[in-house]
């Protein structure tokens, strides 16, 4: 894997001036989430019980005039410390991590590729989203809009 491969892992991090029990109450808001993200426009749960392990997620993204589901499955969930899930329909998994740090909470946002991206996402970014490295390239950059979104928030 090149450091130009659409599968390299993305990362996106700040120190945020809040505790982290703030930070986890906002990041877990996903109808705020949405509003700082610049690629999601929502995250709906399909099961019942909230935010927990084996929650599955229909998330509804954008970017311009194409719009496209995705289905997340809530992988990891500790409370104020980490917030992992993987989304079936790119092989992308999405990982929150929150930790004390001096002035506040370190947040680091990152989106590793476990296994490979799926043939329907090799697919789907060259034909609708500019190309596979050049979408990838756009996602990092979102998230770091993202997690300035987050911070912006926080320590308001």
């Amino acid at each position: 894997m090149t450091e130009a491969s659409a599968d390299r892992e993305l990362r996106a991090e700040a120190i945020i001036g809040a505790t982290p029990e703030r930070v986890w109450d906002l990041l877990t808001d996903f109808a705020q989430m949405a509003e700082w993200s610049p690629e999601m426009v929502r995250m709906v749960p399909l099961k019942r019980g909230g935010l927990r392990v084996g929650q599955w997620y229909l998330g509804i993204n954008r970017r311009k005039a194409v719009v496209w589901p995705t289905r997340s499955v809530v992988a990891a969930v500790d409370p104020g410390r980490r917030l992992v899930w993987d989304t079936k329909s790119s092989g992308a998994q999405w990982i929150w991590e929150l930790e004390p740090a001096e002035g506040g909470t370190r947040v680091v946002h990152r989106r590793p590729v476990p296994a490979k991206i799926t043939l329907m996402s090799k697919a789907f970014a060259p034909a609708f989203l500019g190309g596979n490295v050049e979408h990838a390239d756009e996602l990092e950059r979102g998230m770091a809009r993202t997690v300035a979104g987050l911070q912006a928030a926080a320590e308001r």
